[in-house]
């Protein structure tokens, strides 16, 4: 249980939120582990399937404080509310922004800022952490060209000119993504990202990593009220949910890159976990699933302290505290929207 702002976080599976005058109670086992006085909420977000008692459900909507149910991983399940009135104002403007192209690039160039910032902190901490089994120099160029382009992102006006520096940046980051494999180097090993199908083992761990990610992202900014499929830096195309791979771009590196590299260093995964198609698509097994999603059930519970916040949160919170900071830029609470600018 975490509270941050005015919103309550329930993050384990096995509670129920019941109602006691004007408090929300949180139960384990029928015993009462924490209240919080509703008055102080504007929503409350529970992982699992435990759910939350009808009088607490009526209390939410009577106050129109948020409920939203997510799954275990973070994909939304259902959202209780009550008048409607302050997710269409926040959607509306989520509408008029996206539709207008110079507020557009302002929001969007935070995403790709924190996105490469975030890159290049994987090389720094590649470098300093392993000084002595890579080609420093070699590293540390590609760090100082991302650099570079993190000042060019931050004055860019164009769409199309963000567009180029975020491809350029991606490309120079991850030509040096296979000089950070340590381990099991015959069998795992990146000579290029390939996602449709994925062609190596790397690639098919990455894709399924990003895609577990897109799907927390599409969760946490339907809880907070936004439309997942309408963004800021990734064109609406139908069926696609452009703002969750718009919050994804600042956590692909530390969530999802970073992850993959332990798995393989490690050696938590090994060749057996994977299979090649007849059309040379990789694929993992049922047993390299299942140790894939273990360990990033236990990554999502690591405590880390967010950057913007100052407060200690899991990593499996993250993505909906970007949720919840973007919807209070659109509703004009703070000045900016602030990446996730990892330390």
């Amino acid at each position: 249980m975490k509270r941050l702002l005015n919103t309550l976080y329930v993050t384990s599976g096995n509670k129920y939120l019941s109602l006691d005058g004007e408090n929300v109670v949180v139960l384990e086992d029928q015993k009462e582990i924490g209240r919080i006085p509703l008055h102080n909420l504007q929503s409350i977000v529970t992982f699992g399937y435990t759910g939350a008692s009808p009088a607490l459900m009526g209390a939410c909507t009577k106050r129109n404080i948020d409920l939203s149910f997510m799954s275990g991983n973070g994909r939304f399940l259902a959202r209780v509310t009550g008048e409607v009135k302050g997710n269409v104002i926040l959607r509306k403007q989520q509408y008029r922004i996206s539709d207008n192209q110079e507020e557009n690039v302002h929001i969007a160039r935070n995403f790709i800022l924190g996105k490469v910032y975030n890159s290049r902190w994987i090389l720094e901490r590649a470098v300093r952490d392993y000084a002595m089994r890579l080609d420093m120099e070699k590293i540390k160029r590609k760090s100082a060209f991302l650099a570079q382009s993190m000042k060019a992102i931050r004055i860019c006006e164009s769409a199309d000119e963000l567009l180029g520096l975020e491809g350029e940046a991606a490309s120079v980051y991850f030509s040096v993504f296979d000089d950070l494999i340590l381990q099991q180097k015959t069998e795992f090993y990146f000579h290029g990202r390939n996602k449709r199908p994925p062609l190596d083992n790397v690639n098919a761990m990455l894709s399924f990593g990003y895609s577990l990610l897109a799907g927390m992202c599409g969760g946490a900014l339907e809880a907070v009220g936004l439309d997942p499929y309408v963004g800021f830096f990734h064109t609406v195309r139908p069926g696609r949910m452009s703002l969750a791979l718009d919050i994804m771009e600042e956590f692909r590196s530390v969530m999802v890159d970073r992850f993959v590299l332990t798995l393989i260093n490690k050696r938590i995964m090994k060749e057996k976990y994977f299979i090649k198609k007849e059309n040379n698509a990789v694929i993992m097994t049922d047993e390299g699933r299942k140790a894939f999603l273990s360990a990033w059930q236990t990554k999502k519970q690591e405590i880390i302290k967010h950057p913007f916040l100052d407060e200690k949160i899991e990593w499996g919170m993250a993505p909906y505290v970007q949720s919840m900071l973007l919807a209070r830029y659109l509703r004009g609470d703070i000045d900016e929207y602030p990446p996730f600018f990892w330390k």
